[in-house]
């Protein structure tokens, strides 16, 4: 069907907007239900509609899709309408996928635990006036900044359509509040004819105190793929003009770089990003700023405050305390809005509640005159149409007596509200790490006397040496909050193997704690391949440009993999295989399949392989999995590189 193909070209594009236009015809037609409903559930999401993606989801299970990853982002958008229950469903059948991405396991099981606490969550209510501003429109308003009088935002307003959302690019704007900011009318106006470029978005402006700085973020242009094509950028007021933006050094071209903030004195600029090494999703960072406007190189903000989840939109308020959105921590919704605070070297992480918070995404919190009033965004049910600003206050009362304060304060350890502590002692938690090792063939059985040697992920140091009982089981080794490990499994017979585990994303918040010390283990399994002549292994994702056989970038991350195996198993010698597909003739297939397999061998030896322990074969398409393969999933099959164990 002509509308399904050309909403999976739009779709992989990034057109969300467009794509969706044709996979509903698709869908309407009832074509290829499963995946046409799970393409718009998709689209839908990735363009920040959970809400509408709900129904899709549903149609698309219910027609046989069995895409796990779909059902994790399915109990997400049931959880951003305050579908609490049938959310938790949803997270319960992805643990138990058979298939389910790992990473994405623990998060599904956080947010079983999180949607069995949203009432007490929910209980934490302020007394707080909370109001649509009037300048909102059907569009976006968000990331409010304060310049002087004025809110600077984010809105969705220039001529130019983002094919994403189907919504105006994003620019910078200004609003006059004055004296009564509940009451700020009429439209924003443009904020600087240099601060704008019209085939872009722009948004998410930060200053410094002196107001002469501003810091925001550009991209999303079209001409990259996906959402790495977001950067931050600076302009300076000079004789009363911005300046032309400059690009910042500290951004990370791979990678979205968003949401910048600076910290009171103006030194330290915090900022969003996904860039590599981070906790797993977007994490905030800080980088200090000197007086010339160089940047120091961006440091993480730190496990206490990201999580596996996204943590944006970061704030420093006249009390030094960080406010910011998360999606990782213990939320009612998509993005929450939560402040940490230290006290005595512990970080706190505390969700403001309701009404700051709902199911939907709350975010961009500032703070205006004083400590009683400010803004935040929100697209709350209720609104105008996407993201809206709201102005919020606290109600007036007379000065309370100081004990009272003092006890009422949050990080005070005596307040029954502060999550780290109970009756004054702090929570503390144990973990531990205990496992089975198997063998990998459909019997599983369980392997004694392998050794498990706990490595520091970091240098490699072993930590700890391990012996499996009767039943392959062993354990229980501490393990550290935050930290990475690897676990060198080794029995005679048997291939040795390298399984990651990461404490990140793992560490329990003092929400869900509900005594002083508690104890949990984390069980792992490892399944070992016993080691026998002329036993083939498949290497997955080893791919090669059209017609090519230089070793790309994902490729070389994949064989980095069986360098490990080598090195961990130094008596091994193999043969290095390259297949191709039956779409060119036998003799170009050959030569192509062997030039990749010795391209493959040489890159092993670079890796400090010896050459004598490895044979470079191309078999061209002589030997296919498929024999008469139609679709391009079934020529990938074909295309495979592979080892096969020789002598040991």
């Amino acid at each position: 069907m002509q509308a399904y193909k050309q909403g999976i070209k739009k779709f992989d594009n990034g057109e969300y907007d467009l794509a969706i236009k044709d996979l509903q015809r698709a869908a309407a037609g009832g074509y290829e239900a499963a995946q046409t409903n799970l393409l718009l559930a998709e689209a839908y999401r990735l363009s920040n509609r959970f809400r509408e993606a709900i129904p899709y989801y549903k149609a698309a299970f219910e027609a046989g899709s069995t895409d796990a990853d779909a059902r994790f982002q399915y109990g997400y958008a049931l959880k951003a309408a305050g579908q609490y229950e049938e959310a938790k469903a949803q997270f319960a059948q992805f643990v138990d996928a058979p298939n389910a991405n790992k990473n994405l396991q623990e998060r599904a099981f956080r947010e079983i635990e999180t949607l069995k606490i949203t009432d007490r969550i929910s209980l934490k209510k302020q007394e707080v006036t909370v109001l649509n501003l009037p300048f909102n429109t059907p569009g976006a308003e968000f990331a409010p900044a304060v310049l002087g009088n004025e809110l600077v935002l984010s809105a969705s307003k220039k001529e130019k359509v983002y094919k994403n959302n189907g919504q105006p690019m994003l620019g910078l704007y200004k609003i006059k509040v004055g004296e009564a900011p509940s009451e700020a009318s009429g439209s924003p106006t443009l904020f600087s004819s240099a601060v704008f470029a019209e085939d872009a978005n722009e948004g998410s402006p930060a200053f410094t105190p002196d107001g002469k700085t501003l810091v925001f973020a550009r991209g999303n242009t079209g001409k990259r793929k996906g959402t790495v094509d977001v950067d931050l950028y600076m302009s300076r007021l000079v004789n009363g003009q911005w300046t032309e933006p400059r690009y910042l050094p500290i951004n990370d071209s791979l990678a979205w770089d968003g949401s910048p903030a600076f910290s009171r004195d103006g030194k330290t600029l915090y900022f969003a990003s996904n860039r590599a090494g981070g906790s797993g999703g977007i994490d905030l960072y800080r980088t200090n700023m000197d007086a010339s406007g160089r940047f120091s190189k961006p440091v993480n903000m730190g496990k206490d405050i990201n999580t596996a989840g996204d943590e944006m939109f970061p704030y420093v308020s006249p009390e030094n305390k960080l406010y910011f959105s998360s999606d990782g921590h213990p939320g009612l919704g998509k993005l929450d809005i939560f402040v940490a605070t230290r006290t005595q070297g512990v970080i706190s992480i505390e969700n403001l509640g309701i009404p700051f918070n709902t199911p939907q995404d709350d975010f961009g919190f500032v703070f205006f005159e004083d400590l009683d009033n400010g803004f935040f965004s929100s697209n709350r049910e209720g609104g105008k149409g996407d993201d809206d600003i709201y102005f919020f206050s606290n109600p007036v009362v007379d000065e309370p007596d100081s004990t009272v304060i003092a006890a009422n304060d949050p990080s005070n350890p005596n307040n029954p509200n502060n999550p780290n502590y109970i009756k004054g002692q702090l929570k503390v938690v144990r973990y531990f790490l205990a496992g089975t090792i198997l063998t990998n063939n459909p019997t599983a059985l369980p392997l004694d006397s392998a050794t498990v040697r706990i490595l520091s992920d970091s240098a490699d140091v072993e930590l700890a040496k391990l012996t499996t009982a009767d039943q392959g089981k062993f354990g229980n080794y501490r393990l550290e909050e935050g930290k990475d490990y690897i676990l060198l499994v080794e029995r005679k017979g048997y291939i040795s193997k390298r399984e990651p585990f990461s404490m990140d994303g793992r560490s329990i918040p003092p929400i869900f704690l509900d005594k002083v010390l508690t104890d949990t283990t984390y069980r792992v399994t490892v399944r070992l391949d016993s080691l026998e002549l002329n036993k083939t292994f498949v290497l997955d994702n080893i791919y090669y440009d059209l017609n090519k056989y230089n070793i790309r970038p994902d490729a070389a991350a994949e064989l980095d993999k069986l360098v490990q195996i080598l090195k961990d198993n130094p008596s091994v010698t193999i043969e290095l295989a390259s297949h191709t597909d039956a779409r060119a003739t036998d003799a170009y297939n050959n030569t192509l399949s062997q030039q990749r397999a010795e391209s493959a061998v040489n890159y092993l030896v670079s890796r400090g392989i010896d050459a004598s322990r490895m044979t470079a074969k191309g078999y061209g398409e002589r030997q296919l999995i498929v024999q008469n393969a139609k679709t391009e999933e079934e020529h990938q099959r074909n295309r495979r590189t592979e080892f096969t164990i020789l002598s040991y």
